[in-house]
């Protein structure tokens, strides 16, 4: 498929990005890195956090990471999943929002 115009390349990133949290599992452990902050995850807590473990947490972790929305470093032994990349979960939401009633004719909205 050839992408005539590059604002379409954002369209197909964000797609991309919400085919990655298509699955309640992994919308879950995004969720559970979300509220963990900053700081991350061992790999152990998160699985317990999200009630996923095993190979099917490794599987859900790499569609994550693969769509930017899950940064994995090693600490020692353990990796910990460095929470969500909060940037990259940032502009997808803005990505919904960005043209948000915009056909509409109204100029102002909460969405907060």
């Amino acid at each position: 498929m050839k992408i005539e115009d590059p604002s379409d390349l954002a369209l197909e990133l964000a797609a991309s990005k919400f085919a990655a949290l298509g699955s309640e599992q992994r919308l879950n452990v995004l969720r559970v890195l979300v509220r963990a902050g900053p700081e991350g995850l061992s790999i152990g807590t998160l699985g317990e956090r999200a009630g996923v473990g095993g190979s099917t947490l490794t599987h859900h972790l790499r569609i994550l990471t693969q769509a930017g929305l899950v940064r994995q470093a090693r600490q020692g032994r353990s990796i910990i999943c460095a929470a969500a990349a909060y940037d990259e979960v940032q502009s997808l939401s803005h990505f919904l929002l960005k043209h948000c009633c915009a056909d509409c004719g109204t100029t102002e909205h909460d969405h907060g």
